[in-house]
C-alpha cells in the first residue's frame, strides 16, 4: 500500500498536535478526518467559542472536522466508522475507549512528550523541566486500555539546555514528534500494519506527570535555589509560577507575583537573622536544610532584584506583578521601593 491510500484519522487539539498534522499532510500522507475537543467558551460571559488549534488548521486544509462530547457517543462513532480508517494518530488529546482505539484496523498510535514509560499523564514536557531532567524526547507507541502504557514502536531522545524554558522544549517536541510520527507511519506501511512493539518496563522509579493546576503553580521558598530555578523555568511562559508579596507589615494585603525567569548565583544565603532551626517535617522528601535568612526574604543591589532560598540567594529576572505586564526586574525595581519590607511566600 503506498501512503496516499492509507486512510488516517488523526486526533488531537493543542498547537503541539498541529505540528504532527501538519508534517502528515504536507508530506501526502491521506489525512482522512480529524477529531478534536468540542470549542472552548472564552470571554468574561463565554458567549465566545474559540475553535482548538488543530481544528483551524484541518478548516483551512478542507479537512472534514468531528468535535464529539462524548469519544462513546453512537452518533459520533458512526460518523467515525464511515470513513473507514486503516489507521488512527493521536497527538496531545484525550483518553479513548476501546471502541474507538480499536476501530482501525492497524490500531491506533499516540506520539507522547516523554521517553515512556518516563513522564506518563498530561504535562510531561513542565515537569521533565521542573524534575531539573537533562534529556528527555517523544515516544510512539499503541493504545491500550490505561493511560500511556501501551506497546512502544519508536522513541527520539531531546536535550534540555539548564537554561531553556518549557517554550524552548515544547517548540523542540513539537518538530521532533512530527518527525517520529511519519517515521512511525511509514513503518506501519512497510509492515502492512505489523510494526514492531515492546512493551513497556514498569518501574517505581519512573516519574508521574499530572495535570497541572494554578495551585500547583506556586513556588516554595523553602526549597533550594536550584529546585526553585528550575520550577520557574518548567512553568514558563505558561501557565506560569506565582508567589505572594507579602508585606512584613501584616496588617496590608498580599499582592500576587508571577516569576518567569530567575538565575543561579552560587552566593550562599546564610547570615542575618536565623530562623528556627526546628526541624522540617518536609525535609525527609526534599533534603533542603534550615539556612541563616527566612527563605522569601528580598534584597536588591545594584539595580538586581534576589530572594533568599533555603541554600542560596536566586536572582529574580523576569516578573509580572498583578495587574501590570511581564518585566524586567530592573524595570520593576524603579517603582518598587524597599523590598526588605516584603516577603516572598
Amino acid at each position: 500500500m503506498e501512503k496516499k491510500n492509507l486512510r488516517i484519522v488523526f486526533m488531537g487539539t493543542p498547537e503541539f498536535a498541529v505540528g504532527s498534522l501538519q508534517r502528515l499532510v504536507e508530506n501526502g500522507y491521506n489525512v482522512v478526518a480529524v477529531v478534536t475537543q468540542p470549542d472552548k467558551p472564552v470571554g468574561r460571559h463565554g458567549s465566545v467559542l474559540r475553535p482548538s488549534p488543530v481544528k483551524e488548521y484541518a478548516l483551512a486544509h478542507g479537512l472534514p472536522v468531528l468535535q464529539p462530547l462524548k469519544m462513546k457517543d453512537e452518533h459520533f462513532l458512526e460518523q467515525l466508522r464511515s470513513y473507514n480508517a486503516d489507521l488512527q494518530v493521536v497527538v496531545a488529546f484525550r483518553m479513548l475507549p476501546e471502541v474507538v482505539w480499536a476501530m482501525p484496523r492497524f490500531g491506533t498510535f499516540n506520539v507522547h512528550a516523554a521517553l515512556l514509560p518516563d513522564y506518563r499523564g498530561a504535562a510531561p514536557i513542565n515537569w521533565a523541566v521542573i524534575n531539573g531532567e537533562t534529556l528527555t524526547g517523544v515516544t510512539t507507541f499503541f493504545l491500550d486500555h490505561d493511560i500511556d502504557t501501551g506497546r512502544i514502536i519508536a522513541q527520539r531522545q531531546f536535550p534540555i539546555p539548564d537554561d531553556a524554558d518549557v517554550e524552548y522544549v515544547y517548540d523542540g517536541l513539537m518538530q521532533l514528534g512530527a518527525q517520529l510520527c511519519t517515521d512511525t507511519v511509514d513503518l506501519v506501511l512497510s509492515t502492512d500494519g505489523n510494526a514492531p512493539s515492546q512493551p513497556q518496563q514498569d518501574s517505581d522509579a519512573h516519574h508521574a506527570a499530572p495535570k497541572i493546576f494554578k495551585e500547583t503553580c506556586a513556588i516554595d521558598f523553602s526549597l533550594t535555589a536550584k529546585r526553585i530555578y528550575d520550577f520557574v523555568r518548567g512553568l514558563s511562559p505558561v501557565p506560569g509560577a506565582w508567589c505572594l508579596l507579602t508585606p512584613r507589615d501584616a496588617n496590608a494585603p498580599a499582592q500576587v507575583l508571577k516569576v518567569y525567569k530567575t538565575a543561579k548565583t552560587g552566593e550562599s544565603s546564610a547570615g542575618g537573622a536565623l530562623v528556627s532551626s526546628a526541624p522540617d517535617h518536609n525535609a525527609a522528601n526534599t533534603h533542603d536544610q534550615p539556612t541563616g535568612v527566612e527563605p522569601g526574604t528580598l534584597k536588591a543591589e545594584n539595580r538586581r532584584l534576589f530572594v533568599a532560598t533555603v541554600d542560596e540567594w536566586l536572582e529574580i529576572v523576569e516578573l509580572q506583578p498583578a495587574g501590570k505586564k511581564r518585566m524586567a526586574a530592573r524595570d520593576y525595581l524603579n517603582g518598587f521601593q524597599h523590598p526588605e519590607h516584603f516577603l516572598l511566600k
